[in-house]
């Protein structure tokens, strides 16, 4: 059967693949060079005899290709961008000009089939592409969409922006990440926030993770080692995730295992006497391939600018997959990470009213004994089958057991412009479980197909927290502060504390892509959830049945590289305030409206999008400022369920190749995020003001060309506008500000590589957690270097 080729926008390629061509995956290694020289060199590494006409392809220029491919892939990536085909059959390729086109548009290639997931388009996976970009994500919808399909502000965090720009954990994504802040107040504490709101969902290949002030500590700071790629959706995503903020999602894609061999070793060295390692090894097991396995290991000696402060991580991940049949494959695997740290509790102060105390980037306010240490493990396993109607069933499982161990000091403001050390020691266990069953496929309705996912899943998480804290507060020199001068508190004297709770979450979920017309695309989705809060220190228990999540969203095709969009979709977030008469508060329900245009250019290689956002969320809990009788009689405070908020805005982000040699990802955030009603504030004011108004982030590779081929340079920037917090009378303030990186790379031969990341390099100082009275400032690094070299087999 003959299927005709339609060109893209840029003239991009399509790739013929025969069904009998599709060949095991071959470990590809290489450089940015002459497209003739690709050629012939994957010729020689996969066996596939390529032709091509020497006419053709002078003067063009292959992109680096790196990783296990099929070579038919291969050859697709070699080609993107130069306006080049190909067909292949058998064990043979052919490379050619495409001819001009029939009356109908449309060219015919022959007696091929075109497979429309032989390049980006339609792939994944980031590792080896060498790309700042995917060709699909189901993070959203639960269905398999490309960038441009899917109707909300999507981005994608790749493996080779993740090696170019030296990211190492979770913190470092939220950093550069797309309309994402990072917030620290403490040197191991931090928040994550989008759109005005707090991100309190993570996804682990798909399955969601519940994180809150204390369980943040405990189940992120993730080592990037053991990832693919990092999925971000921004504004609500209740039919996946359940309950929630209307902020966004992450999904962290673990790597998977390889067929071919496959071995890495990377070591770094920087500033202040930071070490890291990192060991990464693929094959398959047995002869035929039917099993696989992967090791990642990462070992960090993690020294800083801050005195005192130093952290070291030992991290392991083993993954085994197993083809239990033609269409069965069966994935198991495990992950421990282990985090040793000196550190503090609160951080750097500001004065009464949010004065700037100017204290210095080095400055560590709480004492040499202090320690914040952290161990997480997690075991996960899924079943897939594939049916012969095109349908998939997924089940999958998941565990993770997380301890926080602290004992740390924190400030207390005294007067007279003074300030007193207090301290703490809490030991913290949070066990989440988390099973989903999926069944997805296309479907005939009124001759035309269509896609449906429908699926069910429980999580549950029980959290215990115990310790406590000392009253004793010791007078402290915050100018000129000794680290050994003040003991360890005892025992004897600390005010015990204990937090103990257990949340479960069940849901049933389904969404449908319809496609009514070619251009046009209809998503209608719903999730019904179940919840129950479980108190286990105390009252305060209280239960969410039915709550209906909806999702829809329509795309309209404007053209082969242009599409509009709109979607609404929901989320709720149960609390745990009551009432006057004792009763929890109903939940919060976020809401969230979108519309937007996307392209997609180079066959799903560069992806751009734009969109206005808006968003409320709405019965927030607050105080009722006269506290009634009988909650003072009762020692507590009573709320009510009244608090609304809206968030608005603008979002705009490219991401992925210029030309073959050029990646890069460029993304402007407008957020103005306000209360529309309160008790403590006027309508109006700002409910999020640590959030920038505008936040621009920037990062781009480039491959030189002719003799410089072995060189790559790349560079990166992060600005925002001003941001605030309240502080007694006044604010502590951050100004406008930029931080500008810059990083090299040179390809030494086929096996090392070397690399180094200039970072801040005009030094800017600037607060990355805003102080507050009592101490919660956090400077961002300074100017610093790390250098790093990697050897692959």
């Amino acid at each position: 059967m003959l299927r005709p080729f339609i060109p893209t926008f840029s003239g991009a390629l399509a790739l013929g693949l025969s069904a009998s061509v599709l060949a095991a995956p071959v470990n590809f290694n290489l450089p940015a060079q002459p497209l003739s020289t690709s050629l012939t060199q994957l010729g020689q590494t996969s066996g596939l005899r390529v032709n091509f006409d020497a006419q053709s392809v002078a003067g063009k220029q292959a992109p680096a290709l790196r990783g296990t491919l099929e070579p038919a892939q291969a050859l697709n990536q070699l080609l993107v961008g130069s306006g080049l085909g190909a067909t292949v059959e058998g064990n043979s390729a052919r490379v050619y000009a495409p001819q001009a086109q029939t009356s109908a548009g449309t060219m015919t290639l022959g007696n091929v089939n075109i497979n429309a997931d032989a390049g980006i388009a339609g792939t994944s996976t980031t590792e080896g592409t060498g790309s700042y970009t995917t060709g699909a994500m189901s993070t959203a919808v639960g269905l398999p969409l490309s960038v441009r399909q899917t109707p909300q502000s999507v981005s994608v965090i790749t493996r080779q922006r993740i090696e170019d720009q030296g990211m190492n954990d979770l913190n470092d994504v939220v950093k550069y990440a797309p309309g994402l802040t990072l917030r620290k107040f403490g040197g191991d504490r931090q928040q994550f926030l989008a759109r005005g709101f707090t991100i309190d969902n993570l996804m682990y290949d798909g399955l969601p993770t519940s994180i809150s002030t204390f369980t943040l500590d405990t189940i992120t700071g993730a080592d990037l080692a053991m990832y693919d790629r990092v999925e971000v959706v921004r504004g609500a995503t209740g039919l996946m995730t359940g309950a929630g903020s209307p902020s966004a999602t992450l999904n962290l894609v673990r790597k998977r295992p390889t067929a071919t061999p496959q071995v890495s070793i990377t070591t770094s060295a920087g500033s202040w006497d930071r070490y890291r390692t990192e060991v990464d090894a693929s094959n398959k097991l047995n002869e035929n391939g039917t099993l696989r396995g992967r090791v990642v290991a990462a070992y960090e000696d993690d020294k800083s600018y801050i005195d005192v402060r130093e952290k070291d991580r030992q991290t392991f991940y083993g993954v085994l997959e197993a083809d239990l049949s033609d269409s069965t494959t069966w994935t198991i695997g495990a992950s421990k990470q282990r985090d040793d740290a000196t550190s503090d509790w609160g951080s750097l102060p500001s004065g009464p009213n949010g004065e700037d105390l100017h204290l210095s980037r080095s400055s560590f306010l709480s004492n040499d004994w202090a320690y914040w240490d952290r161990d997480n493990v997690s075991l996960f396993t899924d079943l897939t089958t594939r049916f012969n109607n095109g349908w998939t069933s997924k089940l999958a499982f998941a565990k993770i057991w997380a301890e926080s161990n602290t004992f740390s000091s924190y400030l207390n403001p005294a007067p007279g412009g003074n300030f007193t050390q207090a301290s703490g020691q809490y030991d913290t266990t949070d066990t989440q479980t988390n099973v989903d069953g999926q069944l997805s496929g296309p479907f005939q309705l009124f001759g035309r197909e269509h896609e449906l996912t429908i699926g069910a899943s429980r999580r549950q998480e029980k959290f215990d927290q115990k310790g406590g804290f000392w009253n004793a507060a010791t007078p402290i020199n915050i100018y000129n502060f000794d680290h050994g001068s003040i003991p360890k508190p005892t025992q004897e004297s600390r005010q015990p504390y204990q937090s103990r709770n257990t949340a479960t979450e069940e849901g049933v979920y389904v969404a449908a892509r319809f496609n009514p017309i070619d251009p046009l695309h209809v998503i209608l989705g719903s999730r019904v959830s179940w919840y129950d809060y479980d108190n286990r220190s105390g009252a305060g228990d209280y239960k969410v049945t039915q709550e209906v999540t909806p999702y829809a969203g329509i795309i309209y095709d404007l053209n082969d590289t242009y599409s509009v969009y709109a979607s609404y979709t929901e989320i709720f977030k149960p609390q745990t305030q009551q009432d006057v008469a004792g009763s929890v508060l109903d939940p919060m329900t976020g809401e969230s409206y979108e519309i937007g245009l996307k392209g997609e250019y180079f066959d799903g290689g560069l992806n751009a999008s734009v969109a206005l956002f808006d968003m409320t969320q709405e019965n927030r809990a607050y105080a009722i400022p006269d506290q009634p009788a009988s909650c003072r009689a009762s020692n507590r405070t009573c709320y009510e369920a009244a608090g609304e908020v809206r968030s608005r805005g603008v979002d705009a982000e490219i991401s992925g190749s210029l030309t073959p040699n050029w990646q890069a990802s460029a993304a402007y955030t407008l957020v103005l995020s306000q209360y529309t009603k309160d008790r403590t504030y006027d309508k109006g004011d700002l409910f999020a003001p640590n959030v920038p108004k505008h936040l621009f982030k920037a990062a781009t590779t480039y491959h030189l060309p002719g003799l410089l081929e072995k060189v790559r340079i790349g560079a990166d920037v992060l600005g925002q506008s001003n941001t605030y917090n309240r502080v007694g009378n006044g604010h502590a303030e951050q100004e406008a500000y930029a931080v500008v990186g810059l990083m090299a790379g040179y390809r030494l031969d086929e096996h090392w590589d070397a690399r180094v990341n200039f970072n801040n390099v005009f030094d800017q100082r600037y607060w990355q957690g805003i102080p507050t009275g009592s101490g919660s400032g956090t400077y961002g690094d300074p100017r610093n270097l790390m250098f790093s070299l990697k050897w692959t087999l």
